[in-house]
């Protein structure tokens, strides 16, 4: 008997649900690292009661839909179906749902977490309830949006190109605080080592629409050494691309409007 057929749900074919968490996690994590071996492809067959091969072929499916894996001549699976391609149009422009009804259908589908929650839920007051909701949204916001950046920069920073994950930031463009409605959406987000994670939030640097970094003047006429060997020699360098999710040029340009100290 073939190791297919422990799957519950082998052969069957996939519904709305279980290919909003297959593409939720084709978002955080990189092309290259959609394989059967991958732990986050076996954790959600598990979830989905279908075989880690069968999830690594529908995260394939998805990439065949990816205009920045065309550009680089990357080619996903094709036999993709008309309801795959429903979920990737509805979702690429709705970041902030896809994280929500992710979520849900998670805590749904996973029964212990599920069963743990309904336990704790029973337990608890109902005073505080929605403070607590409203910091978990935030708390999954924040975790997809990190996951999808570092990803698809392939964990480096794309001014410095330093590649150490703890000094990592997936910096917004415009701050949610600014456009709730962009808090999870990967184009408006670049990876940054934290120094420049913070340079950037402060106006001190830019990039681009022709995605370039741009120092500005208080830097650049700066006669500190440090400031002109760290910072300003990445003026006027092209950013290491990300592989996915290009910097919308809307949101670099309020950037620069808004934020750049010229």
């Amino acid at each position: 008997m073939s190791n297919s057929a422990n799957f519950e749900k082998y052969g069957e074919r996939w519904d709305r649900e279980e290919l909003i968490l297959a593409f939720d996690l084709y978002c955080r994590i990189p092309f290259n690292k959609t394989k059967a071996n991958n732990p986050e492809v076996i954790e959600l067959g598990k979830i989905l009661r279908r075989s880690p091969a069968s999830v690594a072929r529908k995260l394939g499916n998805f990439g065949s839909f990816d205009p920045e894996l065309k550009k680089l001549q990357v080619k996903g699976l094709t036999h993709t179906g008309n309801l795959d391609r429903e979920v990737w149009d509805e979702f690429n422009n709705n970041w902030n749902q896809l994280v929500l009804e992710a979520g849900i259908l998670r805590n749904k589908l996973d029964f212990k977490q599920n069963l743990k929650d309904m336990i704790n839920e029973d337990m608890e007051q109902p005073t505080g309830l929605s403070e607590k909701e409203g910091k978990t949204k935030v708390r999954i916001h924040q975790s997809f949006f990190r996951e999808a950046i570092l990803s698809s920069y392939e964990y480096t920073c794309c001014v410095t190109g330093l590649r150490i994950n703890e000094c990592l930031i997936a910096s917004h463009i415009i701050p949610w605080s600014v456009d709730e409605k962009r808090r999870a959406d990967p184009h408006n987000g670049l990876c940054l080592s934290a120094t420049f994670d913070r340079l950037f939030d402060r106006g001190f640097i830019t990039i681009s629409e022709s995605l370039h970094v741009v120092v500005g003047s208080e830097l650049l006429e700066s006669h500190e050494k440090k400031i002109l060997d760290m910072i300003c020699i990445f003026n006027d360098r092209p950013i290491i691309r990300p592989r996915r999710f290009l910097p919308s040029p809307d949101c670099l340009k309020w950037h620069h409007s808004n934020i750049f100290k010229r």
